[in-house]
């Protein structure tokens, strides 16, 4: 099968974090949006914007820092986890893990330490975060800048503000205090998102629908897309829930079966939902690309046999020597008959000179072959 690529460049000067990672270590998501690629690191508070340089290149660094127009609980001093973005209209949404953490053994400590720290969770507030922030073009350069406040540019008495979803407590949102009765979902808020716990990995957008694609729970092989509705509040920086159930529900459900596979990343093809599926837990096991066929036409909540998705490719990812490197993480439409794929932990291969890394692309046409 012929392999081709997009070299994702990076500015040095924008891309260690704190603890020393390159951002192009640990892509979690991906958007496109004309020439310009929006991806994110999961360990950092930032957005980071790539510009088309040619047919296979993206460059011109730009990174956008999210405390400058979202309210982080924790300021810049926790990552935010981005597991998804999402275009809709002049807004960018993203939304973060949700998920608690489980501490990693390190080889360096004695093994009675290490055993300690696995059963140590720890919670990031910012990983709670459903948000979205205007996207404004310079008419004179058109270039596409995340902004706090602009002017909307077919009404000029409305203005579109940088918001997210509202909580009654510090560390959660509307979201979560929904679902902490929720029959299917409620007993696996407590659990960390590498232990099949609750874990969102995946965003998309139409019009007023808000689909949220969750690694975790996977409940008898079934994955799970929960579907939200917002609306304003009298706050300009929050918005929240509306009903949309039947019985006035905050949100509604949609089971999907992946094959015992969770949701790592979802996108819209005209009526179609894309699913960027793999394992649910912190594993290597297969990742596929999965097709729901008329998603947008579904009103309520769903059921979705195997039988009726269609499997389009499964994405090689690292085994044996590369065990736990190349795992897809996230995926957009990079035009019309193709989707492009970001990786975290990365293979010495997929990296190019110390700053730039390759994305790879695949056809989701017909024959769903990698061109």
């Amino acid at each position: 099968m012929k392999k081709s690529t997009v070299k994702l460049q990076f500015n040095p000067e924008l891309s260690i974090n704190a603890d020393g990672k390159h951002v192009r270590d640990g892509l979690s998501t991906i958007l496109r949006t004309g020439d310009y690629l929006w991806v994110s690191c999961d360990e950092r508070c930032s957005l980071e914007r790539l510009k088309k340089i040619d047919e296979n290149t993206f460059g011109e660094h730009h990174s956008f820092d999210l405390s400058q127009f979202l309210k982080l609980p924790a300021g810049t001093e926790n990552e935010i986890d981005i597991e998804g973005i999402a275009l809709e209209e002049h807004y960018l949404w993203l939304v973060g893990s949700h998920s608690l953490a489980r501490r990693k053994p390190k080889k360096s400590q004695e093994p009675d330490e290490q055993i300690k720290r696995l059963a140590k969770l720890k919670t990031d507030q910012n990983r709670y975060l459903l948000a979205r922030i205007p996207l404004n073009r310079n008419k004179e350069t058109g270039e596409i800048s995340l902004v706090k406040h602009v002017t909307h540019p077919y009404e000029p008495n409305f203005m579109l503000s940088a918001a997210q979803l509202a909580g009654n407590h510090a560390g959660t949102n509307q979201l979560l205090e929904a679902l902490t009765n929720d029959i299917h979902v409620q007993d696996f808020l407590k659990i960390p998102g590498k232990d099949n716990g609750f874990d969102i990995e995946g965003l998309a957008i139409h019009g007023d629908r808000v689909f949220i694609g969750l690694r975790g729970p996977v409940l008898r092989g079934w994955a799970i897309i929960l579907e939200v509705a917002v609306q304003d509040t009298d706050d300009s920086y929050f918005f929240e829930l509306k009903p949309i159930g039947l019985k006035g529900e905050l949100y509604i459900k949609h089971f999907l079966h992946l094959e015992g596979m969770g949701i790592r990343e979802l996108d819209i093809a005209g009526d179609d939902l894309l699913i960027l599926a793999g394992p649910s837990m912190d594993l290597d096991g297969t990742i596929a690309l999965y097709r729901w066929p008329q998603a947008l036409r579904q009103t309520g909540q769903s059921i979705t046999h195997r039988n009726d998705l269609e499997q389009l490719f499964e994405v090689p990812n690292g085994t044996g020597p590369t065990s736990g490197q190349d795992k897809a993480e996230g995926i957009t439409l990079f035009d019309k008959h193709h989707a492009i794929i970001v990786f975290d932990s990365p293979t010495d291969e997929r990296k190019l000179n110390t700053d730039a890394v390759m994305a790879d692309l695949f056809k989701i046409g017909v024959n769903s072959v990698k061109i």
